[in-house]
């Protein structure tokens, strides 16, 4: 792909109501919630200072289409030419991650062929060598018996029961097909990076790869309100030598991507299309290496609606509402350096992330001590919003 066509290009179609952040230039700099028309950006901050805002009231998409007529607007193409995956200066204007206040969560194990993956992780100790022969021994011991399975059935338990009598049960198992998803925190409100930005790899990491997911918007009331890309990189190493090492492989800096927009419901546009996305994966490396892979919906093991009902609920309240990614089932067996070692980042990989409704999510490896740090916190944003007199 080519780097700059690839961020440049990065909208869905041009009926979709759309909402995002743009870090603006001014008197005081800071960052303003910015809906699309075009191929401009109209910046509607003073009836909307945060996406949060927007997104809790009644009818945000017709609340958002009635603020932009008439707000100052700015070149869409002159954002996206600031992106640094590019050579792009990131300088203002910047387009930056579409969320603001939500808190980011993410649910695991929601795939059939990602749970193998985990289960792969926690035998081998994060040691890929191990892996190749314990992918073979898995699919083959339980493999199908996992697939018409329901998490939280009948035959859910029955299958638990028959697994651990074989000492084959595992707390990926539990999450993947028992009555609780798993739900995590991805990152800290305002850390995600946004389209055309660089996302983060610890250096010490010898395994890891993105995570390309949907992303869904959902306001403090429960309701989902829209839907974006996100990707939950994942340091599988980290993570396989012990779950509770989940911290360390999934929030580091830069590791959380979401973008380019959140993308409304509106019209046509329903939860019922974001059940049939098929999301598409590319990694072009440095070297050459090329990969690509999709991500299916129609095959996710909880629907969307339970899992963002297992969040969000009478016991976990989110007042500034929250981004939720959905998992995903891809978990790359490619071998890229050596045979039986699989699939790993390096610096200077391009990844996009896409699926025609959303539009793509383009980003740029790079260790998460070299990317730009991360510095702009909720009091940093009620300071900006207070000196720009939007509150």
């Amino acid at each position: 792909m080519e780097p700059r066509d690839a961020v440049i290009n990065c909208l869905p179609d041009p009926d979709a109501v759309l909402v995002g952040r743009v870090w603006i230039a001014g008197p005081v700099a800071g960052p303003a919630v910015v809906t699309v028309q075009g191929d401009q950006l109209h910046d509607v901050s003073k009836f909307f200072p945060t996406v949060s805002e927007l997104l809790n009231r009644a009818d945000p998409a017709a609340e958002l289409l009635q603020a932009r007529a008439g707000a100052p607007s700015l070149p869409l193409q002159v954002v996206l030419e600031t992106s640094p995956c590019i050579g792009g200066s990131g300088a203002a204007p910047a387009l930056l991650a579409p969320c603001d206040l939500q808190a980011l969560k993410a649910c695991g194990v929601t795939f059939m062929v990602s749970l193998m993956e985990r289960l792969i992780e926690e035998r081998a100790g994060g040691d890929p060598q191990r892996a190749e022969r314990l992918r073979g021994e898995l699919l083959q011991g339980i493999g199908a018996n996992l697939r018409a399975v329901r998490p939280g059935s009948d035959a859910a338990a029955q299958l638990k029961q028959a697994l651990q009598q074989r000492k084959m049960w595992s707390q990926y198992l539990e999450a993947a097909i028992g009555p609780d998803a798993e739900v995590f925190t991805k990152a800290q409100p305002l850390s995600a990076v946004g389209h055309g930005m660089e996302v983060g790899i610890h250096p010490a990491s010898r395994w890891n790869n993105p995570e390309p997911e949907i992303v869904l918007a959902v306001n403090r009331h429960r309701s989902i309100v829209g839907a974006t890309l996100g990707n939950d990189v994942n340091l599988r190493d980290v993570e396989g030598r012990s779950a509770l090492l989940l911290g360390q492989a999934k929030d580091n800096n830069g590791a959380c991507a979401i973008g380019p927009f959140i993308r409304l419901f509106h019209g046509d546009f329903t939860l019922d299309v974001i059940r049939s996305c098929t999301v598409s994966l590319r990694v072009e490396g440095p070297d050459g290496f090329q990969m690509s892979a999709s991500s299916h919906m129609a095959q996710i093991s909880r629907d969307p609606e339970e899992l963002v009902r297992q969040t969000i609920n009478a016991h976990h309240s989110y007042p500034d509402g929250l981004m939720l990614f959905l998992g995903t089932m891809f978990a790359p067996t490619a071998d890229r350096d050596a045979p039986g070692l699989g699939f790993t980042h390096r610096v200077g990989d391009l990844v996009e992330i896409s699926t025609p409704a959303l539009g793509s999510l383009v980003n740029r490896i790079n260790f998460t001590d070299r990317i730009p740090p991360w510095n702009f916190g909720v009091a940093d944003l009620l300071r900006n919003l207070a000196a720009r007199g939007l509150v």
